[in-house]
Protein backbone atom coordinates (compact mmCIF):
# COMPACT_ATOMS: atom_id res chain seq x y z
CA UNK A 1 0.00 0.00 0.00
CA UNK A 2 1.17 3.56 -0.69
CA UNK A 3 2.50 6.06 1.90
CA UNK A 4 -0.73 8.61 0.54
CA UNK A 5 -3.08 5.79 1.32
CA UNK A 6 -1.53 5.13 4.74
CA UNK A 7 -1.73 8.60 5.34
CA UNK A 8 -5.61 8.72 4.55
CA UNK A 9 -6.57 6.34 7.15
CA UNK A 10 -4.02 7.44 9.84
CA UNK A 11 -5.69 10.47 9.40
CA UNK A 12 -9.12 8.46 8.87
CA UNK A 13 -8.48 6.87 12.70
CA UNK A 14 -6.94 10.38 14.33
CA UNK A 15 -10.22 12.35 13.14
CA UNK A 16 -12.55 9.49 15.15
CA UNK A 17 -10.07 9.65 18.40
CA UNK A 18 -10.09 13.40 18.36
CA UNK A 19 -12.51 15.13 15.56
CA UNK A 20 -9.78 16.82 13.52
CA UNK A 21 -6.92 16.48 11.44
CA UNK A 22 -3.85 18.46 12.85
CA UNK A 23 -0.05 18.13 13.03
CA UNK A 24 -0.07 19.47 16.99
CA UNK A 25 -3.36 16.96 17.57
CA UNK A 26 -1.66 14.43 15.77
CA UNK A 27 1.37 14.53 17.62
CA UNK A 28 -0.42 15.07 21.10
CA UNK A 29 -2.53 11.65 20.44
CA UNK A 30 0.07 9.73 19.19
CA UNK A 31 1.67 10.26 21.97
CA UNK A 32 -0.90 10.09 24.77
CA UNK A 33 -3.25 7.97 23.10
CA UNK A 34 -1.84 4.19 22.87
CA UNK A 35 -5.27 3.19 21.00
CA UNK A 36 -4.26 5.70 18.34
CA UNK A 37 -0.74 5.11 18.30
CA UNK A 38 -1.39 0.86 18.16
CA UNK A 39 -3.34 1.98 14.43
CA UNK A 40 -1.07 3.96 13.17
CA UNK A 41 1.73 1.14 13.81
CA UNK A 42 -1.45 -1.02 12.45
CA UNK A 43 -1.78 0.87 9.28
CA UNK A 44 2.09 1.45 8.18
CA UNK A 45 2.79 -2.33 8.34
CA UNK A 46 0.87 -2.22 4.74
CA UNK A 47 3.62 -0.07 3.87
CA UNK A 48 5.05 -0.93 0.03
CA UNK A 49 8.73 0.24 1.10
CA UNK A 50 9.70 -2.59 2.76
CA UNK A 51 12.07 -0.29 5.73
CA UNK A 52 8.99 1.29 6.69
CA UNK A 53 7.39 -1.81 6.63
CA UNK A 54 9.88 -3.80 8.46
CA UNK A 55 10.27 -1.36 11.52
CA UNK A 56 6.73 -1.06 11.62
CA UNK A 57 6.29 -4.57 11.84
CA UNK A 58 8.44 -4.09 14.94
CA UNK A 59 6.72 -1.73 16.64
CA UNK A 60 3.10 -3.62 15.90
CA UNK A 61 4.63 -6.59 17.58
CA UNK A 62 6.20 -4.82 20.43
CA UNK A 63 3.07 -2.81 20.97
CA UNK A 64 0.92 -5.52 20.67
CA UNK A 65 2.74 -7.56 23.69
CA UNK A 66 2.72 -4.76 25.37
CA UNK A 67 -0.99 -3.10 25.13
CA UNK A 68 -2.07 -7.55 24.65
CA UNK A 69 -3.61 -6.37 21.32
CA UNK A 70 -3.90 -9.06 18.47
CA UNK A 71 -5.02 -7.62 15.12
CA UNK A 72 -2.72 -8.88 12.63
CA UNK A 73 -1.64 -6.13 10.39
CA UNK A 74 -3.20 -8.42 6.94
CA UNK A 75 -6.19 -7.80 8.74
CA UNK A 76 -9.10 -6.25 6.04
CA UNK A 77 -9.93 -2.74 8.36
CA UNK A 78 -11.50 0.17 6.71
CA UNK A 79 -11.31 3.99 7.70
CA UNK A 80 -11.69 4.82 11.08
CA UNK A 81 -10.90 2.48 13.46
CA UNK A 82 -11.58 3.37 17.10
CA UNK A 83 -10.17 1.26 19.96
CA UNK A 84 -11.97 2.14 23.41
CA UNK A 85 -9.71 1.37 25.65
CA UNK A 86 -6.60 0.31 23.83
CA UNK A 87 -6.18 -3.17 25.46
CA UNK A 88 -6.95 -7.19 25.36
CA UNK A 89 -8.39 -7.30 21.73
CA UNK A 90 -8.09 -10.20 19.51
CA UNK A 91 -9.39 -10.57 16.20
CA UNK A 92 -8.51 -13.24 13.70
CA UNK A 93 -6.52 -12.62 10.42
CA UNK A 94 -9.60 -13.36 8.28
CA UNK A 95 -12.23 -11.39 9.85
CA UNK A 96 -12.75 -7.97 7.80
CA UNK A 97 -13.86 -4.60 9.81
CA UNK A 98 -15.84 -1.90 7.63
CA UNK A 99 -15.42 1.92 8.58
CA UNK A 100 -16.34 3.48 11.53
CA UNK A 101 -15.68 0.51 14.06
CA UNK A 102 -15.23 0.72 17.54
CA UNK A 103 -13.60 -1.90 19.12
CA UNK A 104 -14.09 -1.91 23.04
CA UNK A 105 -11.40 -3.60 25.69
CA UNK A 106 -11.70 -7.36 25.88
CA UNK A 107 -13.24 -8.05 22.07
CA UNK A 108 -12.62 -11.70 20.53
CA UNK A 109 -13.63 -11.84 16.75
CA UNK A 110 -12.50 -15.92 16.18
CA UNK A 111 -13.05 -18.34 14.41
CA UNK A 112 -12.00 -22.31 14.81
CA UNK A 113 -12.94 -23.37 11.07
CA UNK A 114 -11.64 -20.64 8.28
CA UNK A 115 -13.56 -17.49 8.23
CA UNK A 116 -14.12 -15.08 10.93
CA UNK A 117 -16.81 -12.52 10.94
CA UNK A 118 -17.88 -9.72 8.67
CA UNK A 119 -18.02 -6.30 10.12
CA UNK A 120 -20.67 -3.22 8.55
CA UNK A 121 -19.81 -0.01 8.45
CA UNK A 122 -20.42 2.28 11.88
CA UNK A 123 -20.39 -0.55 14.15
CA UNK A 124 -20.04 -0.61 18.12
CA UNK A 125 -18.97 -3.90 19.59
CA UNK A 126 -19.46 -2.75 23.52
CA UNK A 127 -16.55 -4.56 26.09
CA UNK A 128 -16.17 -7.96 26.45
CA UNK A 129 -18.03 -9.45 23.05
CA UNK A 130 -17.52 -12.31 21.46
CA UNK A 131 -17.85 -12.47 17.88
CA UNK A 132 -17.60 -16.12 16.68
CA UNK A 133 -17.38 -18.06 13.23
CA UNK A 134 -18.28 -16.53 10.20
CA UNK A 135 -21.04 -13.86 11.11
CA UNK A 136 -22.46 -11.06 9.45
CA UNK A 137 -22.73 -8.06 11.44
CA UNK A 138 -24.67 -5.20 9.27
CA UNK A 139 -24.02 -1.66 9.27
CA UNK A 140 -25.01 0.63 11.84
CA UNK A 141 -25.64 -2.26 14.56
CA UNK A 142 -24.79 -2.32 18.07
CA UNK A 143 -23.49 -5.31 20.57
CA UNK A 144 -23.95 -5.33 24.53
CA UNK A 145 -21.78 -5.60 26.42
CA UNK A 146 -20.65 -8.87 27.36
CA UNK A 147 -22.56 -10.38 24.61
CA UNK A 148 -21.79 -13.78 22.13
CA UNK A 149 -22.60 -13.62 18.89
CA UNK A 150 -23.51 -16.80 16.88
CA UNK A 151 -25.51 -15.73 14.73
CA UNK A 152 -25.79 -12.85 11.93
CA UNK A 153 -26.72 -9.27 12.80
CA UNK A 154 -29.20 -7.41 10.82
CA UNK A 155 -28.61 -3.59 10.03
CA UNK A 156 -29.21 -0.85 12.61
CA UNK A 157 -30.16 -3.76 15.03
CA UNK A 158 -28.49 -3.71 18.78
CA UNK A 159 -27.99 -7.06 20.06
CA UNK A 160 -26.87 -8.01 23.75
CA UNK A 161 -26.68 -11.48 25.66
CA UNK A 162 -25.38 -14.90 25.90
CA UNK A 163 -26.27 -15.91 23.08
CA UNK A 164 -27.10 -12.65 21.18
CA UNK A 165 -30.67 -11.65 21.05
CA UNK A 166 -32.21 -8.60 19.91
CA UNK A 167 -32.94 -5.59 21.40
CA UNK A 168 -35.42 -2.41 21.14
CA UNK A 169 -33.58 0.34 19.97
CA UNK A 170 -34.43 4.01 18.95
CA UNK A 171 -31.32 5.06 17.83
CA UNK A 172 -29.09 2.48 15.45
CA UNK A 173 -25.11 2.93 15.64
CA UNK A 174 -25.83 5.85 18.38
CA UNK A 175 -22.50 5.25 20.21
CA UNK A 176 -20.19 6.13 16.91
CA UNK A 177 -19.18 9.44 16.82
CA UNK A 178 -16.82 11.44 14.46
CA UNK A 179 -17.60 9.11 11.29
CA UNK A 180 -15.30 9.48 9.39
CA UNK A 181 -16.64 9.57 5.77
CA UNK A 182 -14.40 8.69 2.93
CA UNK A 183 -14.65 10.41 -0.81
CA UNK A 184 -14.34 8.81 -3.50
CA UNK A 185 -11.18 10.98 -4.56
CA UNK A 186 -9.53 10.19 -1.60
CA UNK A 187 -9.15 12.12 1.71
CA UNK A 188 -11.50 14.89 1.44
CA UNK A 189 -10.41 16.71 5.33
CA UNK A 190 -6.38 15.76 4.40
Amino acid sequence: MRLSEIKRYIYSDLYRYTGEIKPTIFFRSYFLNLGFKYTCWLRLGKAENTIVRAFAKFMHWRLSRKLLIQIPIKTNIGYGLYLGHHMCVVIHPSARLGNNVNLSQFVTIGANNGKAASIGDNVYIGPGVCIVEDVTIGDDATIGAGSVVVDSVAPEATVAGVPAKYKNSTSPGRYIERRWVPSAEGCERC
